[in-house]
């Protein structure tokens, strides 16, 4: 059997595992099971390079630089970066990743795995890629069933046929059913013949544009479009935005597997999730010995089976059980396990009311670092920036405010108008308004410093970048 390609689709946002996974900087990015990110361990399970050619990755344009950045740290191979202008679901995705699949192999096969799940068995994972490989090039459209554990509503379901002729542990889909209620999920449990849609597919890319061609001719045409009129920006691939905003938001469950007569399914049981809330990550985590999974600075008393989660501040439980509670530097969730798949609505009243912790978070990712802000007042603001070893800021000035910096620790090479400054620890600069500068950390550890703001607008879009190595326009 030939290699598949692996195509990492990296568009969600997680949204009830706020408050850590925000839209800027969603689940797959974060480490929840482990040392490594969501959107690492899904790479690395695809990284034998005698089974798998490099990875295709469809991502958030916003997130392109840690993306790449958590690729590099484990020295996955990787064939592309593709950036996504905007949100379009799994199906414009899929069909993006099979035009490019075949630009390379006329007869690829693609692996189409979201970031952002877990599987604890990667042998079982690899094992049911060769179960479901030789009905795949057969023509066959393969989903991968997860064992159903609990009568989850929050899943697709799908009923089981008979094994596939000329297979063995394939067996053909006889209905799908989206997210049923909780009777109807408690019969599917009971009556052993259903499987969870874990969203894992593997097909060839040229039957994948075929069928979808016929059931959706204008998301081809769009999507086709969209990877011609693609532009190289440094390492990554930038779909067109208009071509691409032709393509209806669709999911390929919907757009192609629940219409199509290709479909079968491998029934699996390799520890999978889709960390799809709150109580699937205390599940998931090392509990003690009242069954609570805590992280950070954490005292429960007479408490039992939390998940207790601080990026600060202490927290202290006292005589409650199954409660989730979950603090950053700027917000505050509390929920009780049952109640923790309506945290996407309380994301969602946040935005109706225009809160940017919403999608926002204190720390904001920058392909040089990050900063974060740290106190704010009329017409100042003071902030935390940390640069990486070797990178540098943008060569930028701004119109309404000037800034001092504060070296707290590295070493810092500014440029301000025709002068270059060597900053260490302790030492500082000014910036006056208007003049033209640029930060970069010459040395081998971060760089943190401080950065005090004054002026009548501090707002990040008063920026004239004049040169930046990232390629950004001023609003990125």
């Amino acid at each position: 059997m030939g290699k598949l390609t692996p195509v990492l689709l990296s568009g969600g946002t997680g949204s009830r595992l706020w408050p850590l996974s925000r839209e800027a900087y969603p689940k797959q990015l974060l480490s929840l099971v482990g040392a490594q990110t969501l959107l690492q361990a899904t790479a690395q399970r695809a990284g034998n390079p005698t089974k798998f050619e490099p990875l295709i990755v469809m991502a958030n344009a916003e997130h392109r630089f840690v993306i790449a950045e958590q690729l590099q740290a484990i020295k996955a191979s990787v064939s592309r970066i593709v950036l996504e202008p905007f949100g379009r679901n799994t199906a414009p995705a899929a069909a993006v990743a099979a035009i490019i699949a075949m630009q390379r192999d006329p007869h690829a096969l693609v692996l189409l795995m979201p970031a952002d799940h877990n599987i604890a068995d990667a042998a079982g994972f690899l094992s049911a890629i060769d179960t479901a490989q030789a009905a795949a090039e057969r023509g066959h459209f393969v989903l991968f069933g997860m064992r159903a554990t609990s009568p989850a509503t929050g899943y697709g379901y799908i009923r089981l046929g008979e094994t596939l002729g000329g297979t063995s542990g394939v067996r053909t889909v006889v209905e799908f059913t989206e997210k049923p209620d909780q009777s109807r999920a408690a019969r599917y449990i009971a009556s052993a013949e259903y499987v969870w849609n874990g969203g894992i597919f593997l097909l060839q890319a040229a039957a994948l544009l075929e069928e979808l061609g016929r059931l959706e001719p204008e998301l081809i045409e769009c999507c086709r479009a969209a990877v011609e009129k693609a532009a190289t920006d440094l390492d990554f691939l930038r779909l067109d935005a208009r071509a691409f905003q032709g393509a209806r938001s669709v999911s390929l469950d919907y757009a192609l597997m629940e219409k199509t007569d290709r479909a079968v399914v491998v029934p699996v049981d390799f520890g999978w999730s889709d960390i799809g809330a709150w109580s699937a990550v205390w599940e998931l985590g090392q509990k003690d010995e009242n069954e609570n999974v805590i992280n950070g600075d954490v005292v429960a008393v007479n408490s039992r089976r939390c998940y207790v989660h601080s990026e600060g501040p202490v927290i202290a439980l006292s005589g409650v059980d199954d409660l989730i509670v979950v603090v950053t530097e700027d917000a505050v969730l509390v929920t009780s396990k049952t109640g923790d798949q309506d945290v996407k609505l309380v994301v969602d009243r946040l935005k109706n009311n225009g809160h940017a912790a919403a999608t926002q978070s204190v720390r904001c990712h920058r392909p040089w670092g990050f900063y974060q802000s740290i106190h704010k007042g009329e017409r100042f603001q003071v902030k935390r920036i940390t640069v990486k070893p070797g990178a540098k800021l943008s060569l930028q000035k701004h119109f309404h405010r000037a800034e001092h910096w504060v070296v707290v620790n590295g070493t810092a090479l500014v440029t301000r108008d025709n002068e270059q400054i060597l900053l260490r620890e302790n030492e500082s600069t000014f910036l006056p308004l208007g003049c033209v500068h640029r930060l970069e950390n010459p040395g081998q550890i971060p760089l943190n410093l401080i950065e005090v703001q004054s002026g009548p607008y501090l707002g990040e879009d008063d920026i004239v970048r004049l040169e930046d190595v990232y390629a950004r326009s001023s609003a990125q």
